[in-house]
C-alpha cells in the first residue's frame, strides 16, 4: 500500500504591505513632530547658552583685568547685512595705541554673534539707552562696556529682545564691583 502524504497549507501570518505603510506613517509623523518639537527649542537654548557665556566671560575680563593691570571693554555691534541687523558683541583690551584685539585667550574673546531676529539694548547708569552701531570710517573704537583693572566696571545692563516685536527675552545687569546677574525676561528666578 502505498502512503500519499497530504500536507494541509496553513494560511500565512504577516503583515500586508498597507499595514506596514500606515505603520511607516505613523512613525514618521511621530519624528518630524519630535524634530519640530527639539528645532523649535534648539534656538532658545542657543541663545540662552549665548546669553550665560557673555556674562561668564565679562566675570572673566574683570577678573582677568585686575589680575594684569589691563582694562578690558565690551563693544556691542549693530550691522546691516542684506537689510537685516544682525547684532554681535566682541572683546577689547586698553593698550598703549587705545583699544586693541585681546593679545591673549582669542578664542574666549572671540567675536559672537546673535541669531536672527535677536536684537540688543544697552542701558548705562546715566545714559538711558545706547544706540549699537560700528561706522567703518571710525578710526577710534570705544567700547561702550569698560572692566577696569581696579575692579570696577561701567554700571548697566544688556536687554537681549525679540526684533520683531520688542518682547524681552533675557537681561544681563551688573554693579559697580561687576557682579553679574542673568535674568530671564527680566525678572529674577523664584526659588520654591
Amino acid at each position: 500500500m502505498r502512503q500519499v502524504s497530504t500536507t494541509v497549507l496553513k494560511p500565512q501570518s504577516g503583515f500586508s504591505l498597507l499595514e506596514l505603510l500606515a505603520v511607516l506613517v505613523v512613525i514618521a509623523l511621530f519624528t518630524s513632530l519630535a524634530n519640530l518639537t527639539v528645532t523649535s527649542g534648539g534656538q532658545d537654548i542657543q541663545l540662552q547658552s549665548t546669553v550665560y557665556k557673555l556674562a561668564d566671560v565679562a566675570g572673566y575680563a574683570l577678573d582677568e583685568a585686575q589680575m594684569t593691570g589691563i582694562d578690558y571693554g565690551l563693544l556691542l555691534q549693530e550691522e546691516q547685512k542684506a537689510g537685516e541687523a544682525i547684532y554681535s558683541y566682541r572683546w577689547l583690551e586698553r593698550g598703549a595705541d587705545g583699544w586693541v584685539e585681546p593679545l591673549g585667550g582669542q578664542e574666549l574673546f572671540a567675536q559672537q554673534r546673535l541669531p536672527l531676529g535677536i536684537a540688543l539694548e544697552l542701558v548705562l547708569e546715566d545714559a538711558p539707552l545706547i544706540e549699537l552701531s560700528l561706522d567703518d570710517e571710525a578710526e577710534v573704537i570705544i567700547p561702550q562696556v569698560v572692566f577696569y583693572s581696579s575692579g570696577e566696571a561701567t554700571v548697566g545692563w544688556i536687554n537681549v529682545i525679540q526684533a520683531q516685536d520688542g518682547e524681552l527675552l533675557w537681561r544681563i545687569e551688573w554693579d559697580l564691583f561687576g557682579r553679574f546677574e542673568v535674568l530671564r525676561r527680566g525678572e529674577a528666578e523664584v526659588e520654591d
